[in-house]
């Protein structure tokens, strides 16, 4: 809308200084006018109808932290823009015995960096002799995006794990360049972060079970689906405690 009243207001301009300033300035001039008005057009026009490289193939993932246990979800749509192009594709990816990680924004920069962070996530198991923890994966995480931030990958990873030791939960999510935000409740990336953190806040309370998590986490990510057009055809849940790790899919909207 704002972009509108902006065009009109550009317009209006032009129109009232068509019979006072343009008519007495010489013919190539006149054609800066048609410029703005046509620079405005394609500005209104990519805004409203391009979409972002980061929305392009659509998803959304969320994380939430328990009393230890953590729970990953996200949902199986894969577009291109507005097309479907698969209904089943997995976009969160086991790092370590306890450790996941959820890749969100444009999917092949997405299968690059998780090939990326596995190759470097089994060299530190293989040097350093120990099972990964999820602040440093996340570390590894980031100092992958911050390196390549000059020419950077379009997507927003976010990880959830405990702690091998303590069973201490751990979630952050990531910008592309690497800035990590490690909250202590829920966190989301995606096209339909928007839509899940209103509803995040009515869900989430401290101290959550494994059960209590999981259908906290299964109806924050239902109604975000049912919101959000670039995101669904179903939910698969992680929920990650200190004995094991279950996964479950659960349906949703299917368009």
């Amino acid at each position: 809308m704002n972009d509108y009243l902006l065009f009109m207001l550009f317009e209006f301009v032009l129109q009232e200084a068509n019979g006072n300033v343009f008519k007495e300035l010489p013919r190539h001039l006149t054609t800066v006018k048609n410029f703005i008005r046509i620079s405005v057009f394609v500005g209104l026009f990519i805004r409203l109808f391009i979409m972002s490289i980061m929305s392009y193939t659509g998803g959304t993932i969320l994380a939430m932290a328990g009393n230890d246990c953590v729970c990953i979800a996200s949902d199986l749509r894969l577009g291109e823009q507005m097309t479907t192009v698969a209904t089943n594709m997995k976009k969160v990816h086991k790092l370590g015995e306890k450790v996941y990680i959820g890749l969100g924004g444009f999917h092949s920069d997405a299968k690059t960096v998780l090939d990326k962070i596995t190759f470097r996530k089994n060299l530190y198991e293989l040097r350093e002799n120990r099972k990964i923890k999820p602040e440093v994966a996340a570390v590894m995480v980031s100092n992958l995006l911050y390196q390549h931030r000059f020419g950077g990958y379009f997507t927003e990873p976010l990880i959830a794990g405990l702690d091998p030791t303590t069973n201490k939960p751990y979630i952050c999510a990531m910008d592309t360049i690497g800035c990590i935000s490690a909250p202590n409740d829920f966190v989301a990336v995606g096209t339909g972060t928007e839509y899940l953190l209103g509803v995040c806040e009515g869900f989430w309370k401290e101290g959550m079970s494994s059960d209590e998590l999981f259908e906290a986490t299964a109806q924050s990510m239902l109604s975000a689906m049912e919101r959000d057009a670039a995101s669904g055809w179903g939910v698969i849940v992680y929920t990650i405690t200190k004995d094991k790790v279950n996964v479950k899919t659960i349906k949703a909207r299917m368009d």
